[in-house]
């Protein structure tokens, strides 16, 4: 186990000392790293919110769909990681979409479960003051469910994109990549580079601590345009 100071000069040499568009800095493999994750994140969200939205509005589906969104989570990320890289490969689909759909895979679960949760969070006084004023469906949603959900998506949100940045690298690691943070902790587990394998997990955890602080910068300043009280 390398001693802090060797691990924080690796950080300075490949962070600083190099080139950003060196394949040996890690800002290059950290920015390959994080174009999956954003994408994945993106999807993730979007099908999430999707999903919520329709659970929310369908007992059947509330009572069919979300075991099964429950039950995907119990697999584990890295017996399905492999198969969708080899499933998309065989389609000649490559590069950035396979990690991005592991990604989605894990990130769309938080977002899912937070805004079932928040789209229910009104009260039944106020969805029967909605009703009372003979509100439509679309109504009650945009004007009541939407706004109430608002902390619960962003608290999810802050889940999904830390989780979706694991989903990344764990896509990088069975395709052999030779760029991006899991490929960094390949080529230093190959070559026996414990020094480089924790400077990429460092940079892991200070790009998901950054990614987290964004929704939540993001969260802040949507709240208070929504006139929410700190």
């Amino acid at each position: 186990m390398p001693a802090p100071h060797q691990v924080a000069a690796e950080i300075r040499k490949t962070v600083f000392d190099i080139a950003p568009t060196s394949k040996r800095s890690l800002i290059y493999h950290g920015g390959v790293t994080l174009s999956s994750t954003l994408l994945g994140f993106a999807f993730g969200t979007l099908l999430g919110i999707l999903l919520a939205i329709a659970i929310v509005h369908s007992r059947t589906l509330d009572k069919s769909l979300m075991p099964w969104i429950i039950t995907s989570q119990t697999v584990p990320i890295l017996a399905i990681a492999p198969m969708i890289i080899v499933v998309l490969n065989a389609v000649n689909i490559t590069g950035l979409l396979p990690k991005a759909m592991i990604s989605t895979y894990l990130s769309f679960f938080p977002v899912a479960v937070g805004m079932v949760k928040g789209l229910r969070s009104p009260e039944i006084m106020h969805l029967d003051l909605m009703r009372t004023y003979n509100a439509s469906k679309a109504q009650i949603f945009w004007k009541l469910r939407w706004p109430a959900s608002m902390p619960y998506l962003f608290t999810s949100m802050k889940i999904a994109v830390a989780i979706s940045l694991v989903g990344a690298i764990v896509g990088e690691l069975p395709t052999g990549a030779v760029a991006g943070i899991g490929a960094r902790l390949l080529a230093g587990s190959y070559y026996g580079q414990t020094v480089q394998i924790w400077a990429a997990l460092i940079a892991a955890a200070l790009m998901a601590a950054v990614l987290v602080s964004l929704i939540g910068v993001i969260s802040t300043l949507v709240n208070r345009r929504m006139g929410v009280r700190p």
